[in-house]
């Protein structure tokens, strides 16, 4: 005699079916559906962030305030191996060089920096010590710290690939570091000392005359970007003289011209007149495109 248990266990075995199986009752089953999606395509929250602007002729220009720096502020650097160098024309990125065009003497500039490499936690210089040396920042993040405004420990800025720090010390050969600067991260850096630069600038009168006409160039008013000044003044005591001021703006501004994207998109007639509910697929097939 077989019990009821026993007689469940047999159709659980796979005699028979006694139900409808759930894999093919949700082939009648109401199926809630997405529009199709694209990894691709750019986040909402970006596109409403973005600055969407309507440009009517071709050519977006973007005008802004004059400004004294030239290039990108950033050297670049050749690898080979383990061992850098820096480009010679990317000198003319440090502003005691910028307009400098003589090649050989930008070669023998760019010999003249040492690679070094310093550790996490590593000073590579303390305020309060001599400025000898320009620092070329080939790799790595750094932080420069000094007094802040209320006379306590601050970090000022901080330093990564490309750039650099105490390109003015050929022009004051008797100062001392007013920050420090410290690895934060492994770096990579290249070291031209105050020495070297003055031995070559004694056989290089080119290089001679530029440091000697940077020094006695007057230097112009700029804010910390280094665009062009707008001299204002504030204050309600008084009868203040008022300066007398003008917006400068850039005479060759960047300008971007816009290009066409085109295609051609097919839709066969059998998928849009048999498969377009409960969406229009070529409606769906042009949204993914555009």
């Amino acid at each position: 005699m077989t019990t009821s248990v026993e007689q469940g266990q047999t159709a659980r075995a796979g005699e028979s079916q006694q139900s409808l199986d759930t894999s093919a009752a949700r082939q009648l089953a109401t199926t809630t559906k997405s529009v199709p999606q694209m990894q691709g395509i750019s986040s909402r929250w970006l596109l409403r962030v973005l600055p969407w602007v309507q440009v009517s002729a071709g050519t977006y220009r973007v005008n802004r305030r004059l400004t004294y720096e030239i290039g990108d502020g950033r050297v670049e650097f050749i690898t080979t191996g383990s061992e850098v160098r820096v480009i010679p024309p990317e000198l003319g990125e440090l502003p005691l060089l910028r307009g400098f065009d003589d090649n050989a003497a930008l070669e023998s500039l760019a010999d003249g920096f040492v690679q070094r490499e310093y550790a996490a936690g590593d000073a590579l210089v303390e305020s309060g010590q001599p400025a000898d040396q320009v620092f070329l920042i080939v790799h790595g993040k750094l932080n420069k710290t000094g007094v802040g405004k209320y006379g306590d420990d601050t970090v000022l800025g901080v330093l990564a690939d490309g750039d650099y720090f105490g390109e003015r010390v050929p022009l004051e050969p008797d100062g001392v570091w007013d920050f420090t600067v410290r690895a934060v991260t492994r770096c990579t850096v290249l070291t031209l000392s105050l020495q070297a630069f003055q031995e070559l600038a004694d056989r290089s009168e080119s290089l001679r005359d530029h440091v000697a006409g940077f020094a006695s160039r007057p230097t112009l008013p700029q804010n910390k970007r280094g665009e062009a000044d707008i001299a204002v003044t504030s204050g309600h005591v008084g009868e203040p003289a008022l300066p007398g001021t003008f917006v400068d703006y850039e005479l060759s501004p960047r300008e971007y011209e816009l290009s066409v994207a085109q295609t051609v998109l097919r839709v066969h007639t059998r998928v849009a007149d048999l498969y377009n509910e409960p969406m229009n697929q070529v409606e769906q097939q042009l949204r993914l495109t555009i």
